[in-house]
């Protein structure tokens, strides 16, 4: 405000300053032609030239009075002017400063009420957020519990069926035996009535025993067979065994970590359904990587990626113990399967 006061000051003096110059170059002129009209006259001086000049003379103090006069008033105008312009000035910068008070107020207060709002909006959903987890992992774990006794049920519905299983194959066993027998009672006595008949019969002895060898090997190797693929077919009870216990990771893993009464129910339910450890991890694994390509997918639904997802990612990648490679190849299938669903 005072640089702005010194430069109307300073543009007010030159104006003033213009205004004196011009009055006095008059004042010059009108004394150089004074001078000139006494030189020119001064030959012919005579009382009525002497009073005209005293008049012109007195006409020059006037002009100069007039001047002075003009230049006092200028200077006093000047001066208001300046005061008023400070003035205002001064009542502009005062308003301002209240507005500006006024406003950072108001924005404060707004400021204020909104960070309290987001607080209490904020603290609500951490709460309703516990509440449901906590009634989620209530309903996992009597839903974990109903199906191990379910487990066991068929286990042992399971036990007495392959108790049966073991007799009837034992009866099928002891009559393929006597079967066995018989075919070789009856191949001694037709060797024997083959001897007898040698002579007359030797090359339908021969074609008899290779057709005899032939069957015998064929159901020998069935029965191999049928065995090998009885060994090799699980049973209905081990595989809804590992479908309940796929299910019972998914809830575990599904925030993933993995808490200490988690770990005693995926213990419990191992020791009751008979589940190995290799087995465990199998199943544990395919779980991961199914949870792992869930998050891909919902982080890669609106096609970018913020930091907070890659965040998130990194955390499970860790988690699960998942290498960059296997991740590049998941994201890739699962940006694939995306983009073949919105074409």
């Amino acid at each position: 405000m005072g640089e702005n006061r010194e430069h109307r000051s300073f543009y007010l003096d030159k104006d003033i300053m213009a205004d004196l110059e011009e009055q006095r170059r008059k004042v010059e002129e009108l004394k150089r032609k004074i001078l000139d009209q006494k030189r020119a006259a001064s030959s012919q001086k005579t009382a009525e030239e002497s009073a005209r000049l005293d008049a012109e003379v007195e006409t020059k103090r006037k002009a100069e009075d007039e001047a002075k006069r003009a230049e006092e008033d200028a200077k006093l105008r000047a001066e208001e002017e300046a005061k008023r312009q400070d003035e205002e000035a001064r009542r502009r910068v005062e308003l301002e400063s209240k507005r500006r008070e006024e406003e950072d107020a108001r924005r404060k207060a707004q400021e204020e009420t909104m960070k309290k709002a987001e607080e209490e909006a904020k603290r609500k959903g951490e709460e309703a957020a516990r509440l449901r987890e906590e009634n989620e992992r209530k309903k996992a774990l009597l839903e974990a519990q109903r199906q191990a006794e379910l487990v066991a049920k068929k286990k042992a519905e399971e036990e007495a069926r392959r108790k049966l299983e073991e007799l009837e194959r034992e009866r099928r066993d002891e009559e393929e035996r006597k079967r066995q027998e018989d075919a070789r009672r009856r191949a001694e006595d037709l060797k024997k009535k083959a001897e007898e008949e040698r002579r007359k019969a030797e090359e339908e002895r021969r074609k008899a025993e290779e057709e005899q060898k032939k069957g015998a090997e064929e159901a020998k190797r069935a029965a191999e067979e049928q065995a090998l693929e009885a060994a090799r077919k699980p049973s209905e009870a081990n595989i809804e065994s590992c479908r309940i216990y796929s299910q019972v990771l998914k809830l575990a893993w599904r925030d993933a970590k993995l808490g200490n009464d988690e770990r005693d129910i995926l213990a419990l339910l191992r020791e009751q359904f008979g589940l190995t450890q290799k087995e465990h991890e199998s199943l544990q694994q395919e779980v991961q990587i199914e949870i792992y390509l869930q998050a891909i997918t919902d982080v890669w639904q609106d096609g970018v990626i913020t930091p907070q997802d890659s965040e998130l990612l990194e955390q499970l990648r860790d988690q699960f113990k998942i290498s960059a490679e296997e991740h590049l190849r998941l994201e890739k299938q699962i940006r694939r399967e995306i983009l073949k669903q919105k074409a």
